[in-house]
């Protein structure tokens, strides 16, 4: 077992986990487990790994996979991969179901909201002693820990980053990118008084995943949702509404646009009606592709601005070994492979996910672009939301009173209120 002493989110964070279906409730650890460490996980056996595996994993990272795996197979000729391909707006079902029946893969990919959910199945094994975790993230390692105990390794991380026209802040006077809050608004303000310019900055005005880039502000302003311990919700403090009044400037000052078009950002962006947006490191090839030879060089990038820090959404995906699987030594091992510096390295150079190691950012093939060192340093003090059970449907009530915010003037304050009501109705899942 690894056992990770718990740790203040102020400083690094913990990812969330989506709602446990009450279905499967019954599958849950006990209650006497507090959340606490869990029994020690089995040593994984020496030698090469043997037998078959399944794996699962999503999206890109699904299809990807199987020529990442070839270097494990050199190294284990004995072994047998099969790798099945997960959509994933279908995942989270077909893998709950797969726990209830017990006919789970033996290795997957966990999202990184589903940790507290799967763990609360008893679907995941606690990570060896014999995989080391400090070389990690901090904050990655705090998004596989639950209680006291880590389960499984963070696999690949991202994070959330201010975009801007470097060309269009240059025309508008503007040389460097702010570093605080007020600034953040005045450039904004300043790029939509340019010539192609509409609105300053594209924000999501509520609706599903606003929590994401309200709850970074949150943190800044040294506010929080849930309580140190994870056992009582904090949505109603000085803090958060003093966040979420800054959020709601944007739109009420006629800074954002309160009805956006979706599928818009890439487009707005390269011809400057919105020289601004927030998002993670995926949106530097799709604004590239849509803008075309030259285009990269016309935009930058910088962490978000400071109120008492700066904080960002730390998100990506981490890869665990299932109870129950009948080749846990082997599953570890390839656990174990998918790990390893040079590994996560070739991982970023076929799919361009960022490397949860902090190591495997020493190297040039990672560190030579400006733009993701950039990342690099945001990942330094990313945050990400509680791990609790019920996660999910608490951001879900956030959103939505984040969209009567952004819409309808609702006051912060009500706002808050309201979620802190909702959450207390919904619970921890503790």
């Amino acid at each position: 077992m690894t056992s990770i002493p718990r740790i203040s989110r102020r400083t690094l964070g913990g990812l969330g986990a989506a709602g446990a279906l009450s279905a499967l409730a019954a599958c849950g650890r006990p209650e006497e487990d507090g959340g606490g460490a869990a029994d020690p996980a089995a040593p994984v056996a020496e030698g090469p790994a043997t037998g078959s595996l399944t794996i699962w994993a999503m999206g890109a990272e699904g299809e990807a996979l199987p020529e990442l795996l070839t270097g494990f197979e050199e190294e284990n000729p004995d072994v047998t991969l099969e790798v099945t391909p997960l959509p994933w707006d279908s995942a989270h079902d077909k893998f709950t179901s797969a726990i209830a029946a017990g006919t789970a893969p033996d290795v997957a990919q966990v999202g990184s909201t589903w940790m507290a959910e799967f763990v609360s199945l008893d679907a995941l094994e606690p990570t060896p002693e014999s995989i080391a975790l400090d070389d990690f993230f901090p904050g990655a390692v705090e998004g596989v820990t639950v209680g006291d105990t880590a389960y499984g390794v963070p696999w690949y991380v991202e994070t959330r980053l201010v975009y801007y026209r470097k060309d269009i802040a240059e025309a508008a006077g503007i040389s460097e990118p702010p570093t605080d809050w007020e600034g953040l608004a005045a450039m904004a303000k300043a790029l939509q008084g340019q010539p192609d310019g509409k609105w300053g900055i594209a924000l999501q005005p509520g609706g599903d995943g606003s929590w994401q880039t309200v709850l970074p502000l949150c943190w800044s302003n040294g506010g929080d949702v849930v309580s140190e311990a994870g056992d009582e919700f904090t949505f109603e403090t000085p803090q958060n509404e003093e966040a979420l009044a800054y959020y709601q400037s944007y739109f009420t000052d006629g800074i954002a646009d309160p009805a956006p078009a979706e599928g818009t950002t890439e487009q707005d962006f390269v011809s400057g009606a919105v020289p601004m947006f927030i998002s993670g490191p995926w949106m530097m090839a799709a604004v590239e592709g849509v803008g075309g030879d030259g285009f990269a060089d016309k935009y930058g990038v910088f962490v978000m601005p400071v109120k008492e820090t700066s904080s960002s959404f730390l998100g990506g995906a981490n890869i665990g070994v299932l109870q129950g699987s009948k080749n846990r030594d082997s599953a570890w091992k390839l656990v174990e492979y998918l790990s390893r510096p040079e590994v996560q390295i070739q991982w970023f150079e076929q799919v361009t996910d960022m490397p949860a190691l902090q190591s495997a950012w020493e190297d040039e093939k990672v560190s030579s672009n400006e733009k993701f060192e950039a990342f690099h340093t945001q990942l330094e003090t990313a945050l990400a939301p509680p791990t609790i059970a019920t996660w999910e449907q608490v951001a879900a009530k956030f959103d939505a009173q984040i969209e009567q915010v952004c819409k309808q003037d609702l006051a912060p304050a009500d706002a808050l209120e309201a979620t802190q009501s909702e959450a207390q109705g919904i619970g921890t899942g503790a």
